[in-house]
C-alpha cells in the first residue's frame, strides 16, 4: 500500500506525503524554513516561488523549474506567492534504501560508477524531456480528492531516479555512494550550527558518527555533555542579543534553538541567576 500522510501546519499550509513523495501548498507567503534532509531530493516549483539561501547565494526557482538538493544539505528554504499564484511543488525524496534496491535492478555503468561526483550544493535543472514528462504526469494529484494508486509513487521515485542521471553522469558516483559519511570536526559543526534545531542523534549523524562513537569523541573535547554544551552556547548568544542587540525574549528564544519561551526562561534562570527580562530591562 503507497504510504499516505496528511500535515496540516496551520490554515495556510498543507503537506501530503504520498510514500516519500510530497505535495506541498502555501496558500500566502511564509516566513523561511531551515531545510534539512539527510536524503537526496528533487523539488518541483508547479506555480509560485521557491528561493533556496545556503548563506552565499540566493537560488530563484520558478514555475516549471526543477532543483536537486543533495543529501544532509543545510539550506533555508522561502515558498513563496509569485505572480498572483500560491505556491505549490512536489518534492521527491530518494532514500538510502530506495537507492540500494535500485542500484542492484539498474545496468550500471561500473566506469561511470567510479567518476568524479558532483559538488555538494544545490543543482538547478536544465529542462529535459525526460523531466517535463515526469512532473506532467503527477500534477493531476494536486487535485486533494485524487488519490494515487498502491505503490504508484514508487514508479515515479524510480522516473525521477532515472530522468536524473539522464542530466549528468556524475549523478550516478553521487547518488550511488552508499560509504559512511566522513567524520568532521564536532566542534565545528556545532559552532556552526548550534541554534539549529538539531537532536544530538542528527548532530551526530551529520558529524559522520553513531550516537556511541559522537558522545565518546566528544568527551575528549569537552567537560559537558553535548545537551548542556548546547543549552549554555545557545543561553549565552541569547544573553548577547538582548544585551547588545536589545532584542525581546519573544524574539530571542526561537533563534537560538529553544522550541518555546517558557523552557527558555527557565533554563536563563537557572544558568545566569536572573530572569530574560532582567537583561532587557
Amino acid at each position: 500500500m503507497a504510504k499516505y500522510e496528511e500535515e496540516k501546519l496551520g490554515p495556510m499550509k498543507l503537506i501530503f506525503n504520498y510514500n516519500n513523495v510530497f505535495y506541498s501548498f502555501f496558500y500566502d507567503d511564509l516566513s523561511g524554513c531551515i531545510h534539512r534532509s539527510r536524503e537526496y531530493a528533487l523539488n518541483y516549483v508547479y506555480s509560485g516561488e521557491m528561493i533556496l539561501d545556503n548563506g552565499t547565494e540566493k537560488i530563484h526557482v520558478h514555475k516549471g523549474e526543477c532543483v536537486f538538493i543533495p543529501r544532509d544539505h543545510h539550506i533555508t528554504m522561502y515558498k513563496k506567492t509569485y505572480e498572483g499564484e500560491r505556491y505549490c511543488g512536489i518534492f521527491l525524496m530518494f532514500t538510502r534504501n530506495f537507492l540500494r534496491e535500485m542500484y542492484g535492478k539498474l545496468s550500471i555503468n561500473k566506469a561511470k560508477a567510479t567518476t568524479q561526483k558532483l559538488d555538494n550544493g544545490v543543482i538547478k535543472l536544465p529542462k529535459t524531456v525526460e523531466l517535463a514528462s515526469l512532473f506532467a504526469s503527477m500534477t493531476p494529484y494536486f487535485d486533494l480528492d485524487v488519490k494515487p494508486k498502491d505503490n504508484f509513487m514508487e514508479l515515479k521515485l524510480q522516473e525521477g531516479l532515472m530522468a536524473l542521471l539522464a542530466v549528468d553522469h556524475r549523478f550516478i558516483p553521487t547518488m550511488f555512494d552508499f560509504n559512511e559519511p566522513w567524520k568532521i570536526d564536532i566542534l565545528g559543526f556545532m559552532e556552526e550550527n548550534y541554534m539549529c534545531d538539531l537532536s544530538i542523534e542528527e548532530i551526530a549523524h551529520y558529524t559522520g558518527r553513531s550516537i556511541a562513537t559522537f558522545k565518546r569523541d566528544f568527551k575528549k573535547i569537552s567537560d559537558l555533555t553535548p545537551e548542556k554544551w548546547l543549552i549554555k552556547k545557545r543561553l549565552e548568544r541569547a544573553y548577547e542579543l538582548m544585551k547588545t542587540g536589545k532584542k525581546k525574549v519573544v524574539e530571542v528564544y526561537a533563534e537560538v534553538g529553544f522550541r518555546n519561551p517558557s523552557h527558555f526562561s527557565t533554563a536563563f534562570k537557572k544558568h545566569f541567576g536572573i530572569a530574560p527580562t532582567a537583561v532587557i530591562g
